[in-house]
């Protein structure tokens, strides 16, 4: 990678005033953000920052204004916390937050807004075919085949973390695959399944300063990256640096760059691509706002390949709160 990421000095980070880490929630990927707040927590306070944990799921919002807490690292995942209602309520209270703001967030929640906007950009993505939930029993399974190709990808359009989703290898399957992502979401993505290499790209910054770290390749058992396999097992492994040619890592970091600008994102994210296997084209499939900070989470290993370890990345993050409107801090 060509743009070295700086992390901020030890003395900045003792100047961020009284921080609320916001974790758990009442997403279906609560499991996760308490793993990922406990790490962002441990590793602010042995920085020396008076951070302390805040779930939303056992306390009221309003009282991060009345506590006095000055800014907000946002470890939440999925609903509620990733999607742009807690921005929301940050910037009415006034209180700067890691991450994209309200509108980014919102968007990039959403995987079909995204690729729309991503298509209007003429960014790859894969084919989509939007279902929903009311009109699954009139759907039919042929038409989607016959657009989208076998395997498929069914999932929730506004779910994390491998939640719901599904790949489809034969017609017979797509009925029990739509059903499986209904539970999680009123809206279905129905996507082209791109057979090839499988990789992540995380981004910091924003605009015109937003830089990429190394690319990381996954290799999943049995190519299953799911839930399990991301979170709880050690039998996927993850290449960084990522064994790719130069030229085409080089063109998978300027994709995720544009994709994370066009979306107006700030502070973070982590944007997943699958590289076509015959064609070498990489295609963009989601962008993750606010991306886990776990033991198995794949920024902070990104980063740790360029020597951010992870407490200096933790208190990077942080610097770089703001509300919508106001200039981050690089």
């Amino acid at each position: 990678m060509t743009n070295q990421v700086m992390p901020i000095s030890t003395g900045s980070a003792l100047n961020m005033g009284k921080v609320a880490v916001l974790m758990g929630g009442h997403s279906a990927e609560r499991e996760i953000s308490l793993m990922s707040g406990q790490g962002v927590l441990n590793a602010l306070q042995l920085a020396g920052i008076d951070a302390q944990a805040f779930d939303p799921a056992e306390r009221d919002l309003s009282e991060i204004k009345r506590e006095g807490f000055e800014r907000c690292f946002i470890a939440l995942h999925g609903r509620h916390g990733e999607d742009g209602t807690v921005q929301g309520a940050l910037e009415l209270m006034g209180i700067p937050y890691t991450g994209s703001g309200v509108m980014a967030s919102s968007m990039a929640m959403d995987k079909v807004m995204t690729k729309r906007v991503w298509l209007a950009e003429g960014l790859p993505t894969p084919r989509y075919v939007l279902v929903n939930k009311a009109d699954i029993h009139h759907t039919s399974g042929a038409d989607l085949v016959a657009k989208l190709g076998l395997p498929m990808i069914v999932k929730p359009a506004r779910e994390g973390s491998s939640i719901g989703v599904s790949k489809v290898n034969h017609l017979d399957q797509v009925q029990a695959a739509l059903l499986a992502a209904a539970e999680c979401d009123k809206d279905i993505l129905c996507e082209q399944c791109i057979v090839g290499d499988e990789v992540t790209c995380p981004v910091l910054g924003e605009g015109r300063s937003a830089k990429a770290l190394p690319v990381i390749r996954i290799v999943a058992p049995d190519g299953a990256y799911d839930y399990q396999n991301k979170y709880f097992t050690d039998d996927t492994q993850y290449l960084v640096p990522s064994g790719l040619p130069d030229a085409e890592e080089a063109a998978i970091e300027a994709l995720v760059i544009k994709a994370y600008q066009v979306l107006g994102c700030r502070g973070w994210g982590r944007i997943d691509v699958m590289i076509d296997g015959q064609t070498r084209q990489p295609y963009l499939l989601e962008i993750n706002t606010s991306p886990g900070m776990t033991s198995h989470s794949l920024v902070p290993m990104s980063a740790q390949a360029v020597g951010l370890d992870y407490q200096a990345l933790c208190c990077q993050l942080l610097s770089t709160a703001c509300l919508d409107g106001q200039e981050m801090v690089p």
